[in-house]
């Protein structure tokens, strides 16, 4: 598939590059944190909230709302599903990295969702991005064949524990962590998720 750049006019849609926080600190940090032959993920990592820029990513970008930073790593070039959360997500990238992105006004009423209206984007090492809220997206790809390491930001609880399951909403069929609405590929095989992502399960192969 085609693979656009964070820098290009398209990534406006979804997120935006954010400029003027120094990450030296946190990017070194996250050397130190595993890059399995899988994906990683971790939500909270004291390590990384104690970086001198968590403090200022938690003023400038949530409005000092309480926040978390953990890290997704590993080996992977399939999109397997898409998620998206009530606020932003910001990432750090520490190595090359690919996202692959939609948009969660194109999800259909009965929640299935065509991959074919996602678009990949390249975001350099050391760049810092903020996915919107209304952002389709999932784990990191792979750049250039090589593993990927990044730090995820988001408010404080985030992607931990679902909450005891209601039926209050249709839409509360997705909700697969808090605050953490999925909808999965069928070739995934993600337990307990909606399966209703149609069409490829997108490669940046």
């Amino acid at each position: 598939m085609k693979i656009l750049k964070v820098t290009d006019p398209e990534f406006s849609a979804y997120g935006k590059v954010v400029e003027g926080i120094d990450v030296t600190e946190l990017l070194e940090v996250l050397k130190e944190t595993p890059q399995p032959d899988n994906v990683v993920y971790v939500p909270s990592d004291e390590r990384l909230e104690a970086c001198g820029c968590i403090e200022k990513i938690a003023y400038s970008l949530y409005g000092g709302m309480p926040i978390q930073a953990g890290y997704c790593n590993g080996d992977n070039y399939l999109l397997n599903a898409v998620e998206y959360h009530r606020d932003s997500e910001v990432n750090v990238a520490q190595t090359d990295m690919i996202l692959i992105l939609g948009k969660e006004q194109d999800i259909e009423p009965d929640y299935t969702y065509d991959t074919g209206k996602m678009e990949a984007f390249l975001v350099p090492a050391g760049t810092v991005i903020e996915v919107y809220a209304t952002t389709l997206h999932y784990a990191p790809c792979n750049a250039n064949g090589n593993k990927f390491r990044a730090a995820v930001i988001l408010p404080k609880g985030t992607n931990t524990e679902a909450p005891s399951a209601q039926k209050n909403i249709s839409e509360d069929k997705l909700l697969f962590a808090r605050n953490k609405w999925l909808i999965a590929h069928e070739e995934a095989q993600i337990e307990g998720a909606f399966v209703g992502l149609k069409g490829e399960n997108l490669s940046v192969k």
